[in-house]
């Protein structure tokens, strides 16, 4: 079972390189399985063209290495932070993709703006601000994930109704039930970026009505969604 969650986690990490959402090692992916509490997750600094999935080094949710001589990625405390606080995440995906990225780097949420957005997130992408100087000492990938989790929380946003988050000045942190929604709403998130970057270029004061965002989103997801086979 263990192997299979490794296998899991080295084919998204193969899809975000895949779908040009990361180059040189500028991301990482990982899967976790709640049964068992244990998450795998690419190792820390590893080339992707030189990645097997035997290489995927699995945690529990401490953080603590259970099977490999390899580190895990630097953002480890970061995806379990996010797994601890949403419980119906199963794959967790994070890229310095460019246009996600700088929507980060500019300090900004991305707005929905159209139909495209509506029907992955239900609402504007959060851009949480920097932590402070004290947090990035105390632990700085726990709290960014800790941090992460309670804004959600706080502010009662639905993680698998906006299940992505920017963090200023670095990059997107994208999530999902399953490894393959995660890569999905990942490669989602980078076309909305950059939609909405040359939407609010050809028109600064772009809006989007919130009954139309509602009925693109609820056609897609929730008990009354009638897009797309059923069975």
């Amino acid at each position: 079972m263990l192997e299979n969650l490794k296998k899991e986690a080295f084919e998204t990490n193969l899809a975000i390189v895949q779908h040009k959402l990361v180059v040189l090692t500028w991301g990482n992916a990982s899967a976790i399985d709640r049964a068992s509490g244990v998450m795998a997750i690419k190792p820390s600094g590893v080339a992707y063209d030189t990645l097997t999935w035997q290489d995927m080094v699995l945690v529990d949710l401490e953080g603590k290495v259970i099977d490999s001589k390899l580190k895990p990625s630097s953002d480890t405390l970061t995806h379990l932070e996010i797994y601890k606080g949403f419980v119906e995440v199963g794959g967790i995906v994070h890229t310095h993709s460019p246009w996600a990225t700088s929507w980060a780097q500019a300090g900004k949420s991305i707005p929905v703006l159209g139909t495209t957005h509506a029907d992955h997130f239900s609402g504007d992408v959060p851009c949480l601000p920097p932590l402070t100087l004290g947090q990035v000492e105390e632990g700085y990938e726990k709290l960014t994930g800790s941090t992460l989790v309670d804004h959600f929380l706080s502010n009662q946003i639905n993680p698998l109704h906006i299940p992505a988050c920017l963090l200023s000045g670095h990059a997107s942190f994208v999530w999902g039930k399953s490894t393959a929604k995660a890569l999905e709403n990942a490669i989602a998130l980078e076309s909305c970026a950059q939609m909405a970057y040359h939407t609010l270029m050809l028109n600064p004061a772009a809006n989007f009505p919130d009954y139309i965002l509602n009925k693109h989103f609820t056609r897609k997801h929730g008990k009354d969604a009638y897009y797309g086979q059923k069975g």
